[in-house]
């Protein structure tokens, strides 16, 4: 049987094709959603739900489903995906821990949500991503000053935490009024691991432990420490969210209301539904994605990119900066995005001035060193997506006929020289004339 062209094989995914994660489209699309049991659709169809009414695609599958896969062909059939099976053993398909690290690798989104049952498999997944889950297989948080009193009087693993970290861009600029809602395993970051960050941490009379078991020894996570939620972005842009708890998704949870121990004030409903779908918006590049267009630099007056400058030039430099809302792009405002004049070392710093509509301009000297220099813009800032633009052009010096005729830094020079031409012609005549 002839092989068809593989264009013609293409043709039935063209259009997951078009609709793809893209530097003009950055937000994931496409998702796969692994479940440990199918029922979790609609115990936690409000979030999913959420997700769906931004745009996005959900594919539920078993986790254990033979038939899953995150590439066919060499191309990836998902944008992001949703780890909800946090008692999985082992995957179905073709996808194992090496195919989600690789999945992560080639700039793709990763939510997790883990439970005191977590597998191992889990576990090492979440290692991997800088975070260790308590070792205890049945610990579980527990504060006997901050649980809820909403539901269950007297349960201290369930958690009322209030402790987010301070990032509109993360969490929205809208202020969360109520608590979170959690119920789960702990975890640390990895000290080996700068990228990862806690945005739901525990209160600093938290720890983790068997609730069902007296304490022996202390417990191995405590306090501020413990993180209930945390996220990554990697050094390729790709981002991660880990939450030790897959109830704090579900739908009781975003509509239970919650009354923290020690206040007065009860709130008819927790903030779960805003805490998650705002940093959903994040995992998934609606917001804080950043792009950098037109990228130029000329002498000042001109107009044309050179091909090289001058010592003592005068330079222009500017820079487009545009952020993603999640339907389209945005100029970027901030005052601390600076550029380079880097050779070995930069030679020049400069802060960029904006005009608030997306570009970015400065103008300096360029340094009296010759040799071949790099503009240079380096932007990092937490929850943006890094900026990292460098553009390469020689500086020459000054040619034999560019130099002034005579420099008025040289007159004392000059003076000196020709007042001593001036005193040997006179003693000269002195001595060939005198008797």
């Amino acid at each position: 049987m002839p092989k068809l062209p593989l264009f013609l094989i293409l043709i039935p995914f063209l259009p997951f094709l078009c609709t793809s994660f893209s530097p003009e489209n950055p937000s994931s699309r496409r998702v796969l959603v692994l479940l440990d049991d199918l029922a979790l659709k609609s115990s936690h169809s409000v979030y999913f739900k959420s997700l769906q009414s931004r745009g996005f695609e959900l594919d539920f599958k078993l986790a254990d489903d033979p038939k899953i896969g995150l590439q066919r062909y060499g191309q990836y059939l998902y944008d992001g995906l949703i780890l909800f099976c946090p008692t999985t053993d082992r995957f179905g398909g073709s996808i194992d821990l090496a195919a989600i690290l690789d999945f992560v690798d080639s700039g793709h989104d990763l939510i997790i949500a883990a439970d005191n049952n977590a597998s191992d498999l889990i576990r090492e997944i979440a290692t991997e991503c800088g975070v260790d889950f308590d070792e205890d297989p049945a610990a579980m948080v527990i504060d006997h000053t901050s649980y809820a009193v909403s539901e269950t009087e007297g349960d201290h693993t369930l958690i009322a935490s209030d402790d987010f970290i301070k990032s509109n861009v993360l969490l929205g600029s809208e202020k969360i009024e109520a608590p979170v809602l959690f119920q789960g395993i702990g975890h640390s970051l990895s000290p080996a691991n700068s990228l990862v960050l806690k945005v739901l941490s525990a209160s600093p009379s938290a720890y983790s432990a068997n609730p069902k078991s007296k304490l022996s020894n202390p417990p191995s996570l405590t306090g501020s420490a413990i993180s209930l939620v945390s996220i990554l972005q990697a050094r390729n842009n790709a981002r991660i969210l880990i939450s030790g708890s897959l109830v704090m998704f579900s739908n009781r949870f975003f509509r239970s209301g919650v009354q923290k121990a020690g206040t007065l004030t009860k709130h008819e409903k927790s903030s779960n539904e805003q805490f998650l779908t705002e940093l959903s918006k994040w995992v998934f590049h609606e917001r804080g994605h950043l792009k950098a267009v037109n990228v130029q630099h000329h002498k000042d007056g001109e107009a044309d990119e050179p091909s090289m400058y001058r010592i003592n030039d005068d330079l222009v430099y500017s820079v487009e900066i545009y952020e993603w809302s999640g339907r389209s792009w945005e100029p970027y405002v901030a005052d601390d995005v600076q550029v380079q004049f880097y050779m070995m070392s930069p030679y020049v710093l400069k802060n960029l001035s904006t005009d608030k509509k997306g570009r970015y301009f400065t103008a300096f000297k360029v340094p009296d060193v010759y040799g071949v220099f790099q503009f240079k813009v380096e932007y990092q800032r937490l929850g943006y997506t890094s900026l990292s633009l460098s553009k390469q052009i020689p500086v020459r010096p000054y040619r034999h006929n560019e130099y002034e005729r005579f420099i008025p830094a040289a007159y004392p020079y000059y003076g000196a020289a020709f007042s001593m031409m001036a005193g040997f012609f006179i003693f000269t005549a002195v001595h060939l004339y005198n008797k």
